[in-house]
């Protein structure tokens, strides 16, 4: 049997008619964001004026019906003579032929967005209408165009002032199953179009709304980096950003800062086109990132014991925007949201690296808060990590928190104006709960010194019960899971005897914070009390002393004469009447607490790990150091 499928069965599609059977090819599909890439396709012609120093004004009209848009530049204006091979006006062959443009050769534009000669011609192909305007040579010049077929040659319409290229046209509704146009994308495009290109005054007239806004920033990409903070809320780590500006073969535009955010954040731009998929240049970046800020920790011996830090740390609450102008871009696909050009990836890197790595050396304090955000980034991706292998506190079936049952809550249903005490030992802990105010003050003893989680595996972390009794009543989580919202006192206070042993526990107490709670110092919830270790009688008054020196002090202003003082030295809150503990550690009118707070992020995770680590060299030589200095010690 003779088959059916034979050289007529073979179409040859002419002219336009690709682009009209298969708009996805050329635009990525026909729903908004394909309907909007006909917006970006002129608008980039316009802007590939400015950016090559023919135009410095871009004005972009969302008609009242909202589904039609003028275009309007003041550059050189689209040719219109006669060209030498198909015999037609230039500006006829710009929105009728496919791979028809002016930026093949680099004699006519250094720098383009638009490469493959399709834009024009594509948004043409795909209106039920299109109009183009050019004002050159004195003359005002005009062609009609429906469904991508000219309704006729290019007419001179009269004389002219100026030049410039204005294009107006209309989406087909038998190709967009909607067309209407979103003014909010449309301006925000033309807003960061105007971080890129300093100098370029674009202006949005949005006639649906009646409202008209021009864009202009001097600043650039540095006002765009602050705008972009301010969008997502992030603090940022530093005040200064790094900024870097390159054009010696490759331009370049930089900046960056880091942030409390817990992701990644870059926006990159080639030739003035967004890459939300990155690319090469994005790699290099990211590799030239990684280098400098490895170099710069390496160089000053700030790498941080127990945790080694990857390249997602270094990234993390990273915000930047990364503009390139390159002559030859290699984009993957019409759409051009990702640059392929393999040699994109060094020469970044090269350019990055050096510069960053030089900016960090020469300011030190903004090196180091970086370098300490990125090690709290790796100490809680590593905790992170190990939590999700652990149960981390706690729950009801109901999702209500079981309280410890040693726990004694307060009644204040508001957690701002409650505190919770962390009190070393039940004896402690029963004077506590006799002197304090119920209302507003919860206790929680401890027995023991609790673990030492500086040199214990998260999983016998999460095995202690006394750190998981802390941990549940504190309601706000832990590790990934950690939710500050949730917090159930607005202050969490330790209070552990004023003597070594003390001391100890404090120390202890406050490492498991700093190490798996850090949100809680950086708020400003952990504070230390001060309980006196002296009490001391001079006749009728009554006087009370945190420490030996702060004993000296008293004696030396208040013993006069002939009277004796009465010493009473405390071996411990236990051995206090309730009544004493409330009015000098419990009550908020007469206590006196210590606010945690971290002043140096990196010399604090040195000295803790150092301290409280499991190499016991660094503790031997700080002790051996400080051995003359050593009064007093409880054996």
């Amino acid at each position: 049997m003779a088959s059916s499928y034979t050289a007529k069965d073979i179409q040859v599609l002419e002219g336009l008619e690709p682009v009209r059977r298969r708009p996805g090819m050329y635009i990525g599909g026909v729903g908004s964001a394909g309907l909007h890439h006909l917006v970006w396709e002129i608008l980039d012609n316009a802007i590939d004026e400015a950016m090559n120093g023919h135009a410095s004004n871009i004005a972009l009209t969302l008609h009242a019906d909202g589904s039609s848009v003028t275009i309007a530049d003041d550059g050189r204006g689209m040719p219109v003579d006669i060209h030498p091979k198909t015999r037609q006006s230039a500006l006829e062959v710009i929105f009728t032929v496919l791979h028809a443009g002016g930026k093949f050769e680099h004699g006519t534009y250094k720098t383009a967005g638009g490469l493959h000669g399709v834009g024009a011609s594509v948004v043409n192909a795909l209106s039920k209408e299109l109009v183009a305007t050019v004002k050159r040579d004195g003359c005002l010049w005009e062609q009609r165009f429906k469904q991508g077929r000219p309704q006729g040659p290019v007419k001179k319409l009269g004389p002219a002032r100026g030049t410039g290229t204005t294009v107006y046209f209309h989406p087909d509704p038998t190709v967009f199953p909607r067309v209407d146009f979103d003014p909010a994308l449309v301006r925000e495009r033309l807003e960061v179009a105007s971080y890129l290109h300093r100098g370029v005054r674009l202006t949005f007239d949005d006639q649906t709304s009646g409202t008209k806004v021009v864009f202009a920033h001097e600043e650039g990409l540095l006002d765009y980096l602050k705008k972009i903070v301010i969008e997502r809320g992030g603090r940022a780590v530093h005040e200064t950003a790094f900024a870097l500006s390159r054009d010696n073969g490759l331009r370049l535009e930089l900046v960056l800062q880091w942030t409390e955010a817990t992701d990644e954040h870059i926006r990159s731009y080639v030739n003035g086109i967004p890459t939300g998929s990155g690319g090469t240049h994005e790699n290099g970046l990211r590799a030239g990132v990684g280098k400098a800020i490895r170099n710069f920790v390496d160089t000053h011996n700030l790498s941080p014991k127990g945790v080694t830090l990857t390249a997602d740390d270094i990234r993390e609450g990273l915000t930047g925007v990364l503009s390139v102008f390159v002559a030859d871009p290699q984009f993957q696909g019409q759409t051009k949201d990702r640059l392929n050009n393999p040699e994109m990836l060094s020469a970044i890197d090269g350019l990055v690296r050096p510069a960053l790595e030089h900016w960090l050396n020469h300011n030190l304090s903004v090196a180091e808060a970086i370098v300490a955000r990125i090690i709290l980034a790796a100490r809680a991706r590593e905790a992170s990590r190990a939590a999700q292998q652990e149960v981390t506190r706690k729950t009801a079936t109901s999702g209500r928190l079981t309280l410890p049952g040693k726990l004694s809550d307060c009644t204040h249903p508001s957690a701002l104006d409650s505190e919770l005490f962390v009190v070393e030992g039940d004896s402690a802990g029963g004077s506590a709960k006799q002197g304090r105010d119920r209302t507003r003050q919860a206790i929680l003893p401890l027995r023991g010194k609790v673990l030492n989680t500086e040199s214990a595996s998260l999983a016998k972390v999460l095995e202690n019960k006394e750190l998981a009794d802390l941990v549940t009543a504190l309601g706000c989580g832990f590790g990934k899971t950690f939710d500050l919202s949730k917090l159930r006192y607005g202050k969490v206070i330790i209070l552990a005897d004023a003597d070594s042993d003390g001391n100890h526990i404090a120390t202890l107490l406050l490492t498991f914070i700093y190490r798996h709670l850090p949100q809680l110092i950086a708020t400003g919830k952990v504070f230390l009390a001060q309980p006196p270790l002296y009490r001391i009688d001079i006749g009728k008054e009554t006087h009370w002393a945190l420490d030996e020196g702060d004993k000296a002090r008293v004696l030396r202003d208040h013993v006069k004469g002939r009277a004796t003082p009465e010493i009473t030295r405390f071996k411990g809150l236990g051995e206090m009447m309730p009544k004493v503990l409330w009015e000098t550690t419990l009550n908020p009118k007469t206590r006196r607490l210590l606010r945690v707070d971290i002043a140096d992020q990196i010399v604090t995770d040195r000295v803790i790990n150092e301290l409280m680590g499991k190499d016991a060299s660094a503790r031997f030589r700080f002790i051996m150091d400080r051995a003359e200095d050593a009064q007093a010690l409880d054996l």
